[in-house]
């Protein structure tokens, strides 16, 4: 998970302070187990939420027992937080984390994030497509881009929509806007054509300074074929992963 993986899921932001407390409250209550991404996948802690504090606004969240991560984890200063509250997905940044004691032990304490991600339908779930082997969608052109298509590459996909890389700025970035039949190939499954509406845009700066937009699409009006053909590559993705992950442990 990640800054593009959070931009695409604004609209399942929550800001009110009362119920981020409430729901960290609950997450602390059940003992829900809350996956802690240091640096990404390659240095993950598990935690839990020990207790919420309004007066200070701070959360306290148990500490790894591998000292050394712990240091990392103080020293980034702020680290993604993923777990699940009956059966809905929470994502949030833990930011400004120190040590602190919590009934004598020694604990990690944060700031109570300002907003926080609540994915209430699983299937809403985004797997990254391969860079290796982009999925790519034909998607046709506004007329002051000339008209006609462009293939654009897939960053990731779930069954409400993609995101895609368009980074010769083509696509408009008009909010709401719908875009009629976009065509998406997808490897070793076939093609699924389908309305998108643009539901938000990034630009990044990449590593060698180029500039690259990332563009948040939700499908509009799917066909029922076209959604199993959806569900059965991101099947085909999470399997493939799953493997990858199994052969590296």
């Amino acid at each position: 998970m990640n800054n593009q993986e959070l931009e695409n899921w604004h609209d399942y932001e929550v800001a009110s302070r009362r119920e981020i407390m409430a729901l960290l409250r609950q997450i602390g209550e059940k003992h829900q187990l809350i996956r802690m991404l240091v640096k990404g996948e390659a240095d993950v802690c598990v935690t839990t939420v020990l207790e919420v504090d309004p007066d200070t606004n701070t959360v306290v969240l148990d500490r790894s027992i591998d000292r050394s991560q712990n240091d990392r984890i103080v020293e980034a200063g702020k680290v993604r937080c993923e777990t699940s509250l009956d059966k809905i997905r929470i994502l949030f940044t833990a930011e400004n984390l120190r040590p602190t004691l919590f009934e004598g032990n020694a604990a990690l304490r944060a700031d109570i994030p300002l907003t926080l991600i609540r994915l209430q339908r699983r299937e809403y779930y985004r797997m990254e497509t391969p860079v290796s082997n982009p999925v790519r969608a034909i998607i046709p052109l506004p007329i002051e881009s000339g008209a006609g298509t462009a293939v654009f590459p897939l960053h990731d996909i779930s069954c409400g929509g993609i995101a895609i890389l368009d980074n010769k700025l083509q696509l408009g970035t008009t909010i709401g806007e719908t875009i009629p039949n976009c065509r998406i190939e997808l490897p070793e499954i076939g093609p699924v054509v389908v309305s998108l509406q643009l539901r938000n845009s990034l630009d990044m700066t990449l590593l060698n300074n180029k500039s690259n937009r990332r563009i948040g699409l939700q499908f509009v009006d799917i066909s029922r074929g076209g959604m199993a053909g959806v569900q059965r590559y991101i099947t085909k993705l999470e399997r493939e992963r799953n493997a990858r992950l199994a052969g590296l442990a």
